[in-house]
């Protein structure tokens, strides 16, 4: 496979070989035997406006309309701005006026390191329809997943595009919401864990994206908030929370790096700093906005010389960083270490053992940027210990507490 995403390469083997799933470079011979074509191209932003970029979506949209035969329903699953399905059928019907064809707008609330789950036991369903044909063909499409009780949400084609946009802005907002609390802990001598489950005991609110860290990244969130702060300003209908998400998230990943220098003291120059997990979340290989690369250029904007590990994201972060040496493990970062900075919460950083790693470090000083750990439980092991949204008097405290 050419990503990673846990246990994907098997199911699709196990497919392939079962006769249900085939590839084909002739796209002719596909489209004019599907009921059903699903469009799922990127939709990156837009260099120089910040616009989601729709070229490959209205490409695919020309290049199969003249092989249509029979009723077909063409689908975007591809995240697009509102009003994208209105232009996929202006394009359809331009190139190719007698085809019998129904645009819908299914997107697509896979998480990356869980998709396989989430397709099969989803949240919901959106599906937006023009036409009674579409909604029966899209029902039998996810038939199968009646057993699970999967809620199937049908609405108009805008709605459902506008769907996704939301649920991602939301999601966005909660992350950066809790980001700022964890700001204002640290200063007030609060504990942002603390503070986040007590807001996520209320059902209202929920405990999910309720994890301060050192901002969202990824495929979707970056790109997918700014493209809706776009729509908004195209709509006259300005995104000012969203437009504010953006901006904190964007000021807080380059703030991780000040963080660091903070925790060394001030001063990072000539300095060797280890990076724990370069992959915007575990579980994935995905290193597009990524925070540790905020991180990572701004220490070495600083001086600093730079060691990182990922178990999956080293081969993509290669081409995105420069004079970067690349360990094969936790500990090999570790060697000669001023100071390593946990940025990704992958399992095996969970239970790393705190004794080698200080005898491997020149300077024994943990950045954790994902509160993985207890401070009373790094502290006692002889690191100075950083962590997010717990003020060093809070770290104390707690470090006393365990003590006694």
């Amino acid at each position: 496979m050419p990503i990673y995403e846990p246990g994907l390469g098997e199911l699709v083997a196990s497919n392939v070989a079962a006769g249900r799933l085939s590839f084909e470079t002739e796209l002719e011979q596909i489209v004019s035997t599907a009921e059903v074509i699903f469009i799922a191209v990127g939709t990156p932003s837009r260099r120089g406006d910040g616009h989601a970029d729709l070229s490959y979506v209205y490409d695919v949209a020309r290049e199969i309309a003249g092989s249509l035969r029979g009723f077909t329903v063409v689908v975007t699953k591809s995240t697009v701005p509102v009003g994208t399905g209105d232009e996929v059928a202006r394009i359809i019907a331009m190139a190719s006026p007698l085809a019998d064809v129904a645009v819908a707008s299914n997107p697509e609330f896979l998480r990356e390191g869980a998709a396989i789950d989430d397709f099969k036991r989803p949240d919901r369903i959106v599906v937006g329809v023009e036409d009674d044909r579409a909604r029966e063909v899209m029902t039998e499409v996810y038939r199968p997943l009646y057993l699970n009780q999967a809620p199937m949400l049908f609405t108009t084609r805008r709605t459902a595009e506008l769907t996704k946009y939301a649920a991602n802005a939301f999601l966005a907002l909660k992350i950066t919401f809790i980001n700022e609390m964890a700001d204002l802990c640290e200063v007030a001598g609060a504990d942002v864990q603390a503070v986040a489950r007590g807001m996520g005991l209320d059902n209202r609110i929920g405990g999910k994206f309720l994890h301060a860290g050192p901002g969202y990244g990824g495929s979707c969130f970056p790109k997918d908030t700014l493209a809706l702060v776009k729509t908004g300003q195209d709509f006259d209908r300005p995104m000012r929370l969203v437009e504010t998400t953006v901006a904190i998230n964007d000021q807080r990943k380059r703030a991780m790096a000040r963080k660091v220098i903070a925790a060394c003291g001030g001063e990072v120059r000539g300095k060797t700093i280890g990076i724990l997990g370069l992959t915007f979340k575990p579980n994935t290989d995905d290193m597009r906005e990524a925070p540790a690369l905020d991180i990572i250029r701004g220490l070495q904007d600083r001086g600093a010389k730079i060691s990182a590990f990922d178990p999956q994201g080293m081969k993509a972060a290669a081409g995105m960083v420069s004079d970067v040496q690349f360990g094969s493990s936790a500990y090999d970062v570790a060697v000669g270490a001023d100071a390593l900075v946990l940025v990704t919460e992958w399992n095996e950083f969970r239970s790393l053992d705190l004794d080698r790693l200080k005898n491997e470090m020149r300077v024994p000083v943990l950045v954790d940027l994902r509160n993985v750990y207890e401070p009373h439980e790094v502290a006692s092991r002889g690191f100075s210990y950083f962590s997010i949204g717990r003020s060093s008097e809070t770290e104390a405290a707690r470090t006393a507490a365990a003590e006694e």
